[in-house]
């Protein structure tokens, strides 16, 4: 019978850098206790991690230095042992996308399922709720890319569903300025009729977010594609709610924006 340490060199000899408890108790054909100490003892060298229970990342010695392997190499492994579809978007699809500007910080995961973060070493992945009925009408496979790794593809967020998950969660996002950003660079590439349909799936002011930053940097066509949404709007939201006081240097007859039924109620910036 095989030892533990035996079986995470076969894993990687595979190309795995990942296993569940399941699985190497098949293999092991040992006990779940004397599995647990085999664990436990190889955590402490530093050559596993478990970010959820009963799935286990092994650490490879490049690996060490930030504490766990990068995210993307076993999100996808990660979320099927939970039993979720899932995708990755925000700041890291922003950058996959060509969003020079967004610096990724965090790993974030949309998910129909409320998950607590997961933070190993200097590594941190941060899951976003969508409820499940309305992350089912958006995360179609053909408006979703695949993120390459060495273990195989991870799903990520399309240029559409990327600008509008930013433009639903900005604040997680680097807030206003950083949905401004991902819409300014990445506007042009998104298809409207995409845009539209998966749009179905957001809130109506999220949607008109979305429009008018996309109209504010120029990439009309895009924007036009929503504009049903800000008709159907039965009055003016701010464009961030989270700022309770109005720019003080703006007219009131400036702030509103009748096209998308928003307040402009805070600076817009953007690198250039």
């Amino acid at each position: 019978m095989a030892d533990l340490e035996s079986f995470i060199d076969q894993q990687l000899a595979m190309g795995r850098g990942w296993f569940t408890k399941p699985a190497a108790l098949a293999a092991l054909r040992q006990s779940s206790k004397a599995f647990q100490a085999a664990a436990t003892r190889l955590s402490k060298k530093s050559r596993l991690v478990s970010p959820r229970r009963g799935f286990y990342l092994i650490l490879r010695p490049e690996d060490r230095v930030l504490g766990a392997p990068d995210p993307a190499r076993w999100i996808d492994p990660l979320m099927k042992h939970l039993g979720l579809d899932y995708r990755i978007s925000l700041l890291r699809a922003a950058a996959f996308h060509g969003s020079a500007h967004q610096a990724a910080m965090v790993f974030q995961v949309v998910a129909p399922r409320q998950l607590p973060p997961i933070e190993i070493g200097r590594q941190r992945v941060e899951f976003l709720f969508h409820a499940p009925q309305t992350f089912a009408l958006s995360n179609h496979p053909e408006w979703l890319s695949r993120l390459k790794t060495e273990a195989g593809f991870a799903k990520i967020a399309g240029v559409e569903l990327t600008l509008l998950d930013i433009c639903r969660y900005f604040h997680r996002a680097g807030g206003i300025n950083g949905a401004a950003q991902a819409s300014h660079d990445l506007g042009r590439k998104a298809n409207g009729r995409i845009l539209a349909e998966a749009a179905v799936a957001y809130e109506n002011t999220s949607v008109r977010r979305l429009g008018y930053l996309l109209e504010r940097f120029g990439h009309a066509r895009q924007a036009r594609a929503l504009r049903p949404f800000a008709v159907k709007a039965k009055s003016f939201t701010a464009l961030d709610p989270s700022v309770k006081h109005l720019l003080p240097q703006k007219a009131m007859a400036n702030e509103r924006i009748p096209d998308w039924k928003l307040i402009v109620n805070t600076a817009v910036e953007i690198d250039e």
